[in-house]
């Protein structure tokens, strides 16, 4: 994207604020460390803006991330009873509007929707959209934003930044750690950011339940027969087996992908209504993002994922095969 486009993208975002006074700020189902972070920088840029606010998802918050500020403020309609009142709604880290998820049906017909995205598989659902795919987080387009808008973050919205930044560039080791990613990194140090507590308590501690999650999908860790795909495997009884919640599987299908040799590593989780959520990882050979589409998915090149009818063998055959397929 140019520069030029980039400008255009984030004024006509503003003149969105601008034009309305309450929000609904939404991200996608199941949300993780940038799509947290990314509702609440929204929310903390309204806020500057002088409008109000009310931040929603459909699933439980990964309660890792409640150390943001804003992050009790968060709704989640699965223990709500909602009766809100809005003027628009804006939609953050969400590839598509499926990704929305039930929080959709709280929209009035003929919604006002500003998307803003970095996902290559948004296909531009809002009535204003801020799509900015070589970005490495929804974050990285939203510190432009607030920086376009005439602000500098405070210490909690910085946090809030390199959280996002942090978590979808793994730790800054993934091909997305561009040079621009690092200079705002650096701001955000500079605004009084800890990046080595945040890299401690995101990247390398464990709950005791993830652990026994992650033992247990490790003895079913399986590869094809060249070695160029793993994939394990989650039951529908496994996460209460193992006193685990769903932001435990984050992260786990990186075991398969980081063996020497694989080039798709894939993650399959049974759920509670006998379909199969597959999260797929890519060492750069196959485009997962173009796999996860052709079953009803998105996301990126490299990290996508879709949703899959069941049984559970069914969907991992199939799966496994349309990667093989991919890699020929």
């Amino acid at each position: 994207m140019s520069g030029n486009q980039m400008v255009q993208q984030l004024d006509e975002a503003l003149a969105f604020i601008k034009a309305n006074a309450s929000f609904l700020v939404v991200s996608h189902v199941q949300p993780d460390g940038d799509a947290i972070s990314s509702t609440l920088v929204v929310s903390w840029l309204l806020e500057r803006l002088g409008k109000k606010a009310v931040m929603i998802n459909e699933s439980e918050l990964p309660g890792r991330l409640q150390y943001l500020r804003g992050f009790d403020h968060i709704l989640s309609l699965k223990h709500e009873q909602l009766d809100i009142s809005f003027d628009a709604v804006i939609a953050i880290d969400c590839a598509d509007y499926r990704r929305i998820g039930d929080v959709a049906s709280m929209f009035p017909e003929n919604c006002r929707l500003l998307n803003i995205d970095h996902h290559p598989t948004n296909n531009g659902f809002g009535t204003v959209n801020v799509i900015r795919p070589e970005a490495a987080a929804t974050v990285e387009i939203l510190y432009d934003l607030i920086i376009h808008a005439g602000f500098t973050p405070d210490l909690e919205c910085a946090k809030a930044i390199y959280t996002g930044l942090l978590t979808d560039t793994g730790g800054f080791r993934y091909s997305n750690t561009t040079p621009r990613v690092m200079e705002i990194a650096a701001s955000l140090l500079g605004l009084g950011v800890s990046g080595s507590e945040l890299a401690d308590h995101l990247l390398e501690k464990m709950t005791i339940a993830k652990l026994k999650l992650l033992q247990t999908a490790l003895a079913r860790l399986t590869f094809s027969e060249d070695l160029k795909i793993g994939w394990l495997y989650i039951g529908k009884e496994d996460l209460a087996a193992c006193g685990a919640v769903p932001e435990d599987l984050e992260g786990i299908v990186n075991y398969a992908l980081n063996v020497d040799g694989v080039e798709v590593g894939i993650l399959f989780k049974e759920t509670s209504d006998g379909a199969v959520k597959a999260s797929m990882r890519s060492a750069g050979k196959a485009d997962v993002a173009a796999i996860a589409q052709s079953f009803g998915g998105g996301g990126h090149v490299r990290a996508s994922g879709c949703r899959l009818e069941g049984p559970l063998g069914g969907a991992m055959s199939g799966l496994v095969e349309a990667v093989r397929k991919a890699l020929v």
